[in-house]
C-alpha cells in the first residue's frame, strides 16, 4: 500500500522534511532511488542526455562500491546525489546506531547534503539526529515503478495527473524498475518540456 500523491496533512505533519520545492515557475525535480547499477543507471543518464534534464541520484553505498564509474558519470554530467544508506536498510526494522553507522558508511562515498530513507521508513529519533547534517527528501509524487502490477502507461498517468511546479518525483534506477522507466521516462520527459517545464536537481 502506498499513495502516488503525498497528502498535504502529511506535508504539514512531517514538516522537517523536504516534500516538494515550492516555485510558481515550471520546474520538476527527478529523483532516481536505489542504483548506481550498470543494467539500469547509465539508460537512466543517456534518457535525461536527450532531454538535457538533470535529475538527482538518491545512491545506495554498496551500489557506488561497486561501480564507481557510473558513479562519476553521474556526477560529470551535472546531476547532483544523496545518500541512501550503504546497505538499503529500513530505518523502522533497524536500530538507531546501527542505521546512522550505516548512513555514515554511505557518506564517505557519497558526499551530499542530501538523504533519502529507503522505502521512506525513518524514525522520529533517527531523524532527529539526521536533520543536523542532513536535507532529508522525501516526494510529492510515487508513481509506483517497483509495483509489478503497474505498466509505464499507468506511471506516465500518475506523473502526468499529480505533478505541478516544485513536485519531487520518485522512479528507481534499480533492475525490477527497468522496463517500466525505459518506456515511462522520456515519454514523461516530453509531456512535460511540450508543457513548458524544465527539469532540475536539487541542491
Amino acid at each position: 500500500m502506498y499513495l502516488v500523491k503525498t497528502p498535504p496533512i502529511a506535508k504539514k505533519i512531517f514538516c522537517d522534511y523536504v516534500w516538494d520545492i515550492p516555485t510558481e515557475e515550471k520546474v520538476l525535480y527527478f529523483t532516481f532511488d536505489d542504483g548506481p547499477i550498470p543494467e539500469v543507471t547509465p539508460m537512466v543518464l543517456d534518457i535525461l542526455r536527450d532531454f538535457s534534464a538533470k535529475a538527482t541520484f538518491f545512491c545506495v553505498g554498496d551500489n557506488v562500491r561497486k561501480y564507481p564509474k557510473i558513479f562519476e558519470r553521474i556526477l560529470s554530467e551535472g546531476h547532483s546525489v544523496g545518500n541512501h544508506t550503504f546497505h538499503h536498510l529500513n530505518g523502522w526494522k533497524t536500530p538507531k546506531e546501527i542505521y546512522l553507522d550505516d548512513v555514515e558508511q554511505c557518506h564517505k562515498l557519497v558526499s551530499s547534503k542530501l538523504f533519502r530513507p529507503p522505502y521512506g521508513k525513518i524514525t522520529r529519533e533517527q531523524a532527529h539526529t539526521l536533520k543536523s547534517d542532513y536535507k532529508i527528501i522525501m516526494w510529492d509524487i510515487l508513481c509506483g515503478d517497483f509495483d509489478r502490477r503497474v505498466t509505464s502507461n499507468d506511471c506516465f498517468a500518475r506523473m502526468k495527473k499529480h505533478a505541478s511546479p516544485g513536485s519531487i518525483i520518485v522512479l528507481h534506477d534499480s533492475l525490477k524498475t527497468q522496463k517500466c522507466v525505459r518506456q515511462a521516462l522520456p515519454t514523461t520527459l516530453q509531456f512535460f518540456m511540450d508543457q513548458g517545464y524544465r527539469f532540475e536537481r536539487i541542491v
